[in-house]
């Protein structure tokens, strides 16, 4: 059937385009060290930009492949390169973080890499493990984004097993764990429905154990006060506080 012309046809271009670009990307940044970051869904879904976690050593020279490959650097934050060409999004991290607080051991992360291939282009690529996404998926949406969205709901659903509790301790986020399987257990039960807003006590209270307990947030906390001196940061921060969706 030809759906051309249709919202299923649009999405499905956006798709394969999207594909197209994580298979151009990889072959840039082949023999680094780097993984896809946040990707992998038990659903298929397209994203605004392809995140990839690099280690902090290879940077500049993943940097240096996407601009012999047409890229330019649009934005550069602390843990963050965005660099784009055309339609095409590139977050280069060398740690997951929020407001430049670092809330994920990069290297632990980089320890769970397998190799996926992306059939709808046929490449082969690094990509971070199941269970390692499904800890980074629920520590994004506690800590950064305070939105569970209904793709977060099948991550969770689909793929939190022994192996997540047990990577999601040593990576200091079990707090986040708890908060996205309580919200599943609502979505299960009818009582919200996704996408569900973190309430500002729900985040307060993740927020302010991380911190306790995880002494590399503690010690980059002091990083959020330079982000707030910057006026679009700061308009971007309280956009994403104050929306209700993506």
């Amino acid at each position: 059937m030809n759906y051309e012309g249709t919202l299923r046809g649009v999405v499905e271009n956006l798709y394969r385009c999207y594909m197209t670009g994580v298979a151009r990307v990889f072959k840039a940044l082949r023999g680094l060290d780097y993984a896809l970051y946040k990707f992998r869904k038990p659903v298929e879904h397209v994203s605004v930009d392809i995140d990839i976690l690099v280690r902090y050593e290879h940077l500049l020279k993943s940097v240096k492949a996407l601009v012999d490959m047409g890229f330019r650097v649009e934005v550069l934050e602390l843990y963050t390169v965005t660099m784009v060409i055309g339609e095409t999004i590139v977050d280069l991290c060398t740690h997951p973080s929020f407001a430049w607080v670092m809330c994920l051991d990069d290297d632990r992360l980089l320890e769970e890499v397998e190799i996926i291939e992306l059939d709808s282009v046929g490449v082969e690529v690094r990509a971070m493990s199941r269970e390692a996404e499904a800890v980074a998926t629920v520590a994004h949406v506690v800590y950064e984004e305070h939105v569970y969205l209904l793709s977060d709901y099948y991550v969770v659903r689909e793929w939190f097993n022994r192996r997540v509790l047990s990577l999601a301790r040593k990576l200091i986020v079990e707090n986040a764990v708890e908060a996205a399987l309580k919200l599943d257990e609502e979505v299960e039960k009818g009582l919200v429905k996704a996408p569900v807003k973190l309430s500002p006590a729900q985040v307060a209270v993740t927020l302010v154990w991380k911190f306790v307990e995880d002494p590399g947030f503690r010690a980059t906390v002091v990083n959020t006060p330079r982000l707030v001196a910057r006026r679009r940061i700061v308009q971007q921060l309280i956009w994403k506080i104050m929306r209700k969706t993506y």
